[in-house]
């Protein structure tokens, strides 16, 4: 017989003692903790920290909370998410640069370890209702598809719900989307309205309903990392139309006024210099008309994006008051690293068009210019505006200068922060790792050095709750290191080394810069050469950091980190011959069948009717993808390459009956390729493909319709194939041409 844990059992009841287990609860003062994390938003890019660009909502929670001007991230997405959600270094956690990379050392496994429990799983078992709406980008991306496993998506590292996307960046209109543990569509299109921001609030607000509704007493963790504002930028017609011209004056001018209200509002210390434009920004006056044209409607998405964000994180606070709680909600918005400098120096009508090598001309881009920030475009601004988004600093996300890792911050928690001190700012050093800590330390919460039999990582972040109350208070944090892919820096204090590295030059031997950050916050300065003694410390305490933090072995790869996908027992098979039989969900484009770049052959087995028409296979989107269809009793295939269609339909008619069909895609020499069509081993028509792409799509493949915008313009998505589609077979029938894997190794390093 089963006995209690305490309680009694007699004979009958009324000789025994009833035992009822308690739930953990943190205890009925305890706050609700929501973190909004925007993401490639720069120092400079909201209104609080000296923007034009309307950012009332968040300018509002400054003014009634806290601004952080000293907040530093690391300078890539998942790296911060990592250190943001675990409060320990993002090395020692196993996520050095993106998650879609496993090196096999510690630092870089794709994942957060288990060893290292999130802020999710520590509040969960205390508790709290936690749940997660937005960009994850933390697991590995080959393990991103409805296959799994799932044991580091959201709801595995401790949240009860989650509802966004898993990927570093997706479509606003048309995302690739996962409910908790199972991909579904977008609940309407974007001719109903739908934009992916304005769905994560109304989701992460329904589960936040749905738990205060039944457990009131029960706090809440909701963490809303938005896709916003990386590229693509797109946003409503209404955001888009209301910054036509704001920019037209260019980005010199807008930086030296930004510049100006930073100092004005106190964002930047006094006598802060502005640093000079980075190397490949040109004067704006400089510029050909065309290219400013270009740069200008570039930025005006971007700023209605963030705008249309803004609007977005307004609705979530009306939400928390509505429901009565925001008074006793610790929120905080942040942004995960500096402004991307991933558009180049032109900017980019299509981001993969970028990352393909292709370096499209703001006289080419200029024809389709009233499609930039709208469902036809998949844009990011030029080198130029992102300097100015990183406005007073030099440099970028992907960057451990100041522009990559110095980003805004702002908590409100009217509850826990006196009346007189609302409104101000603190400009004591804080890094991301110290927000979880500060968390902890504010709800009384101890992680536990054990957890569910794995030994704990310790929890290395400093907690700057002594700060909320004195803006006079010291840092808690006064030595923190950086590494991006060989990159290094480190902060002591008033001092700052730092070190640009270049792929393949010798650690040993590259400069360093040495920079006094109470009188050169933007980091004009270099006092390498006046103090060398104290640059040489500085980067001794640099190794030492690094050695205690799990940053060894530097590594600045590109090729090798892009085929460890390919390792044994992973979405890739080692015969790289894929088979898809549906029904299936859509597959993550990494998880997919990888086939940038490359040559392989696609055979679909099929039965059906006189008329069955629809799609078999298609990848990718309206502005880059592929698609294989039938239609009019014709075998189709629309290579959609950056919106040139090259379109080849079999000479033969697809039979009635089971059938197997063939498409054969061959790259060429250059950029060049053809795609052969077979209809039951008989040719059936051939066409030269003049943009073979090495990089198609940040949304993967779907089996049987178009899931998403339609490829081709020959049909309306879905367009589900109406017969018996039995399987999809893709073989990938020869290696990478020489280069290929490089070059698309660093493509995705860039859009990532």
């Amino acid at each position: 017989m089963t006995q209690p844990v305490s309680g009694r059992i007699g004979r009958t009841a009324a000789e025994s003692e009833p035992w009822f287990e308690e739930a953990p609860h943190p205890g009925e003062d305890a706050p609700n903790v929501v973190i909004v994390l925007l993401d490639d938003t720069g120092f400079a890019q909201l209104g609080c920290y000296g923007s034009s660009i309307d950012t009332p909502h968040i300018d509002a929670l400054a003014a009634d909370g806290l601004q952080f001007t000293n907040f530093h991230v690391t300078p890539l997405c998942s790296p911060t998410r990592a250190a943001l959600l675990t409060g320990r270094a993002q090395h020692a956690v196993g996520m050095r640069t993106v998650a879609n990379f496993n090196t096999g050392f510690p630092n870089q496994r794709g994942h957060i370890s288990e060893r290292a429990a999130t802020v999710a799983e520590i509040l969960h078992d205390a508790g709290y209702a936690t749940f997660c709406a937005g960009k994850w980008h933390l697991a590995p991306i080959d393990e991103c598809s409805a296959a799994g496993p799932f044991r580091h998506w959201p709801l595995a590292r401790g949240f009860d719900r989650f509802y966004g996307f898993l990927d570093g960046e997706t479509d606003q209109f048309h995302p690739q989307l996962v409910a908790d543990n199972h991909p579904v569509d977008p609940p309407y299109g974007p001719d109903d309205g739908y934009h992916l921001s304005e769905d994560l609030v109304d989701q992460v607000l329904r589960m936040i309903a749905d738990s205060r509704g039944v457990r009131p007493d029960r706090p809440f963790l909701a963490y809303v990392p938005f896709g916003a504002t990386h590229a693509p930028h797109q946003a409503p017609t209404a955001y888009l139309a209301k910054y036509r011209g704001a920019f037209d004056h260019g980005w010199d001018v807008e930086r030296h006024r930004v510049w100006e209200r930073q100092l004005e509002l106190g964002v930047i210390p006094r006598g802060t210099a502005l640093a000079p434009r980075n190397p490949g920004v040109d004067a704006w006056d400089d510029l050909p008309e065309t290219q400013q044209r270009l740069a200008c409607r570039l930025q005006e998405a971007f700023a209605a994006f963030l705008d249309h964000t803004d609007a977005q994180i307004g609705r979530l606070v009306d939400g928390l008051r509505r429901l009565g709680v925001l008074d006793d909600t610790l929120l905080f918005v942040m942004a995960d690293n500096g402004a991307s400098q991933e558009g180049g120096p032109f900017g980019v009508m299509h981001e993969m068009k970028f990352f393909n090598g292709i370096l499209e001309t703001p006289d080419e881009a200029i024809t389709r210019i009233d499609e930039i920030g709208g469902p036809h475009s998949h844009t990011n601004y030029p080198w130029g505006w992102a300097q100015c988004g990183n406005t007073p600093f030099k440099w970028y996300k992907q960057n451990t200068h100041e522009g990559g890792v110095h980003v805004p911050m702002v908590l409100h928690w009217p509850a826990g922060i006196a009346a007189g001190q609302r409104g101000t700012q603190r400009r004591q050093f804080v890094y991301v790792a110290d927000v979880v800590p500060t968390i902890y330390d504010l709800l009384g919460i101890t992680p536990p050095p054990v957890r569910r039999g794995l030994d704990q990582l310790p929890v290395t972040g400093h907690s700057f709750a002594s700060v909320l109350a004195d803006a006079a208070a010291p840092a808690t944090n006064e030595v923190q290191y950086f590494e991006m892919t060989g990159s290094r820096a480190i902060v002591a204090g008033r001092w700052k080394a730092v070190c640009r590295h270049v792929a393949g030059a010798d650690y040993d031997t590259e400069p360093w810069e040495l920079y006094d950050l109470t009188t050169d916050a933007s980091e004009c300065h270099d006092l390498a050469g006046e103090f060398p003694d104290r640059l040489d410390a500085l980067v001794d305490l640099w190794w030492d950091e690094a050695a205690e933090h799990g940053v060894l072995p530097l590594d600045d790869r590109g090729v090798e980190l892009f085929g460890a996908r390919f390792r044994e027992r992973s979405a890739h098979p080692p015969a790289r011959r894929y088979v898809y039989r549906p029904p299936m969900s859509p597959i993550p484009a990494q998880a997919s069948a990888a086939i940038g770049g490359r040559s392989f052959d696609l055979t679909a087995r099929m039965s059906r009717c006189t008329g069955d028409d629809g799609v078999l296979w298609a990848t990718g989107t309206e502005n880059s993808g592929i698609s294989v269809f039938v239609q009019d009793d014709r075998l189709v295939v629309d290579y959609n390459a950056f919106d040139a269609h090259t379109i080849v339909e079999s000479s033969v008619p697809v039979p009635a009956g089971d059938v197997e069909v063939t498409a054969r895609f061959r790259r060429g020499d250059g950029r060049s390729g053809t795609v052969e069509l077979a209809v039951d081993g008989v040719p059936a028509g051939r066409a030269d493909i003049a943009l073979y792409m090495r990089m198609i799509s940040s949304i993967g493949t779907s089996i049987g319709s178009d899931a998403g915008s339609a490829v081709s313009r020959r049909y309306a998505a879905p367009f589900a194939f109406s017969g018996t589609l039995h399987e999809i077979v893709i073989e990938l029938v020869s290696p990478p041409a020489p280069g290929t894997a490089d070059a698309a190794q660093r493509a995705e390093l860039a859009r990532q």
